[in-house]
């Protein structure tokens, strides 16, 4: 539910280490002009094999994207030889970390590999209350597969966050586009 999207800013990754989001900088707005924003990303491509694509949050005037998240990380996969799954994965939640947040599987950096998917950010200038996120990225595996994945959570803080970081889990985003709207 909600108004129409509005488009905000676009990041295109060419071996960048991070892509990031910072309110009244390049154009970006990440305030409370909108309750809510989407980020859409359209295959993101690691330069090293088996990343996972994550991101964390910077609190208005804060520094070090180490904002306090609680979350949960569940996947569902099939492959060709019929093999499947559905679960929850512990290794991509957090338990009060201030780690960046998983929101992929292991990426795979053959050129016919990548991620595309969303990320859901609501009311992020509140100085009220939590900030709450939800994800859900497909992913080309490492293994030759494709494997739906599916994050949730929140921010612990009742700063507003007014800063988002892209990255994997280790070396560059080789390729790949963020998009940012605003909801009404």
């Amino acid at each position: 539910a909600g108004g129409a999207m509005t488009f905000i800013k676009k990041l295109t990754a060419s071996s960048s280490s991070t892509l990031s989001f910072v309110d009244g900088s390049s154009d970006v707005v990440l305030d409370n002009t909108y309750k809510k924003y989407i980020f859409i990303f359209n295959n993101i491509h690691p330069q090293t094999d088996g990343q996972k694509l994550t991101f964390q949050g910077n609190a208005s005037g804060g520094s070090g994207y180490n904002e306090t998240i609680t979350s949960t990380f569940f996947r569902a996969y099939h492959e060709e030889a019929g093999t499947s799954a559905l679960g929850y994965d512990t290794g991509g939640d957090q338990a009060q970390g201030t780690s960046f947040q998983e929101i992929s599987d292991a990426v795979g950096s053959d050129t016919d590999q990548s991620c595309s998917g969303t990320l859901h950010l609501f009311n992020p200038s509140s100085t009220t209350f939590v900030k709450h996120f939800i994800s859900r990225t497909n992913t080309y595996q490492t293994s030759d597969y494709s494997i739906d994945v599916f994050s949730a959570g929140y921010f612990n803080t009742t700063s507003a966050i007014d800063e988002i970081q892209f990255k994997m889990a280790s070396g560059n985003i080789d390729s790949g586009t963020i998009t940012l709207y605003g909801i009404n």
